[in-house]
């Protein structure tokens, strides 16, 4: 079998697992306070404000859980689409989360606010990501061999 996929998918891994580990460090305070450039939240209560915003039929303390929700889901993605353990279903639900957060974004902040930060671009490499049949370079292929 060719591995014509081997380096994009690679990249794509990456680039995708670093576009959800460096928002969580951000809302976490890690990245540095709220004003420091490149930093949008700078703590965890301005990011449950944002998440408030994208979901404002919520209360403070719902959008709070679900932010929390999210940000345990962006670091699971992360680890496992950096690692490359199971990909496909990381980079499936990679695709949910971030068509979710996209369509709140489109919603509540207008149908630029998505395309600002190309999260519909993330959503669709995600689902991309999830159909390419061979991981190499990953632990999912790794384990593959192992079971041979």
């Amino acid at each position: 079998m060719k591995n014509e996929f081997s380096i994009p998918q690679l990249l794509l891994r990456l680039a995708l697992g670093l576009g959800f580990i460096l928002p969580v460090l951000d809302r976490l305070g890690i990245l540095g306070p709220a004003g420091t450039t490149n930093v949008a939240w700078g703590n965890w209560g301005n990011f449950v404000g944002y998440t408030n915003t994208l979901m404002p039929f919520l209360g403070r303390s719902a959008a709070g859980f679900m932010g929390m929700i999210a940000t345990l889901a962006e670091v699971v993605f992360a680890v496992l689409l950096i690692t490359g353990y199971k990909t496909r279903s990381a980079a499936q639900g990679s695709f949910l989360l971030t068509l979710s957060f996209g369509l709140c974004m489109a919603i509540f902040l207008g149908i630029r606010a998505p395309f600002n930060y190309s999260v519909f671009a993330d959503s669709a490499a995600s689902l991309l990501l999830a159909s390419i049949p061979v991981y190499k370079w990953s632990l999912d292929n790794y384990f593959s061999k192992e079971t041979l």
